[in-house]
């Protein structure tokens, strides 16, 4: 099954539909073509049951792989086979694991992410805890990677904590993003991928204290993206102006629209339009049908319903309550 919007395509793939055969070699190319070649073994493995959802963003590749108990090793025989020279950044779900890469081992549990190249061994193991894991990979290429290759290697199997600013939010984007690129146009989805590396930078970077090794546009991204999850945290504050959003992150106001100049739309119009799309969301849910307008509008940040209504009307082309009530008509049976 494809879901596509656009020249964009999130690719949803199951091994269900297969014979009970076929199901384990079916998986062991999904992993081949999606990561890189693996000898793979399951207690499974007469009837694996797995999933795969990917998607291309550009700059990068993310995919979600689910699956039962499972052991993995790359060797020195299948890198001479075919190596993609990529980082791979897993975020572990559901269940944890145990990877070991250039004499290092890490038990992994889930939330967390871990680093490997694919040009060094690999070992993976996912034991069986009665239920299927979950890994998200986000695909890096190690020749676009503005990181010394032997600092990076550091990383490699290593814990690498996600409490910082930037590794929550590259968390989240890894989690989230393939429920989203589906109707998100190719520009936007290509953005979301430079965006994902630059985060993924910022974030290893940070873990071998080499932040000022980034190019300057890469680190002018991952700050713009920090500054759009504390607007996305904030939008019911009335007090989200550009002077809290500057301190918040310890720049000037004037550095803050600087920032935002090479982005489609300035700091405020980012705010403006993230609390009219969320008004829009609840306006449009049938349980909030009997809330006042006016009651949404401040939920989201608007000092009065007056202004609310007529930045929505510019916005959308109707007034919240035509909006609202055309929707509560289109669900109604006819």
């Amino acid at each position: 099954m494809s879901l596509s919007h656009g020249a964009t395509s999130v690719l949803s793939q199951s091994s269900s539909g297969l014979s009970r055969p076929d199901r384990f070699a079916w998986f062991i190319d999904a992993v081949r073509e999606g990561v890189a070649p693996f000898a793979l073994s399951s207690p499974y493995s007469g009837d694996f049951i797995a999933r795969v959802v990917s998607a291309d963003l550009g700059a990068t590749q993310l995919a979600t792989f689910s699956f039962p108990a499972l052991d993995a090793v790359r060797t020195a025989r299948h890198i001479r086979r075919g190596d993609p020279e990529t980082y791979m950044l897993g975020l572990i779900q559901r269940a944890p694991m145990q990877v070991a890469q250039k004499r290092e081992s890490l038990a992994v549990r889930a939330g967390e992410l871990v680093l490997f190249d694919t040009s060094y061994p690999l070992e993976a193991v996912f034991p069986d805890h009665g239920h299927h894991v979950g890994v998200t990979i986000l695909r890096l290429q190690r020749a676009s990677m503005p990181l010394p290759g032997d600092q990076v290697d550091r990383l490699l199997a290593q814990p690498l904590s996600t409490r910082s600013a930037t590794g929550s939010l590259l968390r989240h984007l890894m989690g989230s993003a393939l429920g989203q690129v589906a109707d998100q146009s190719q520009t936007e989805n290509q953005r979301l991928g430079t965006i994902a590396v630059d985060l993924a930078a910022a974030f290893l970077a940070g873990h071998i204290d080499a932040s000022g090794l980034l190019p300057a546009e890469t680190r002018r991204r991952a700050l713009v993206a920090r500054i759009g999850a504390f607007i996305e945290a904030n939008l019911g504050d009335p007090g989200l102006t550009p002077a809290a959003i500057a301190s918040r992150h310890h720049i000037s106001v004037r550095t803050l629209h600087q920032l935002f100049n090479a982005e489609p739309e300035g700091v405020m119009a980012t705010v403006r339009r993230r609390r009219l799309e969320r008004c829009r969301q609840d306006l449009a849910t049938p349980s909030l049908r009997k809330q006042p307008i006016g009651v949404i509008a401040t939920r989201w940040g608007f000092s009065s319903p007056g202004e609310f209504s007529r930045v929505f009307k510019r916005a959308y082309g109707e007034t919240p309550r035509q909006f609202r009530d055309g929707t509560a008509a289109a669900r109604s049976p006819r």
